[in-house]
């Protein structure tokens, strides 16, 4: 028997009740082929970085378990097909590893000032550009008279 997690994310909308009736069949199905159900750490709803069929937020829920691989496999499919899953990751699981979710990232505030563009600098250094050949052009007759004389064969 081989350890897994699988790390469910489930629709943020869907009832409580329907959110542990599937974690309860992933459960039951594990059980049934001789595997066994180590944990089940339910995350909470967290914010996704991109929307998901329209949905901004998902409930997420770790499943601790061993198990045969070809039992694996066959939770994997009844998962893809499940209403309410919007997606689930099952990985071999790493002895002594941490199962504690993640920090929620702070929310940014909706009024914030847009960030500096990388270009407002490029464009300072193109003014500076424009300006230097102009005073360099400027003084270039004002040498040039001074050189005249010093050049002219008296």
């Amino acid at each position: 028997m081989t350890d897994y997690e699988i790390l469910l994310m489930l629709d943020a909308e869907l009832p409580d009740e329907r959110q542990t009736e599937i974690v309860t069949r992933a459960r039951e199905a594990i059980e049934k082929d001789g595997g066994s159900f180590d944990a089940h750490e339910p995350w909470g709803r967290r914010r996704l970085a991109y929307e998901i069929g329209h949905k901004g937020e998902g409930s997420y829920h770790l499943l601790t378990f061993a198990s045969e691989p070809a039992t694996l496999e066959e939770i994997s499919r009844v998962l893809k097909i499940t209403d309410g899953v919007m997606r689930h990751l099952a990985v071999r699981r790493v002895q002594g590893a941490s199962t504690r979710p993640p920090e929620p990232m702070p929310e940014e505030p909706v009024a914030a000032a847009p960030p500096a563009r990388q270009d407002a600098e490029t464009e300072t250094v193109a003014e500076s550009a424009v300006e230097s050949p102009a005073e360099s052009e400027a003084e270039s007759p004002a040498e040039s008279e001074a050189e005249s004389p010093a050049e002219s064969p008296a």
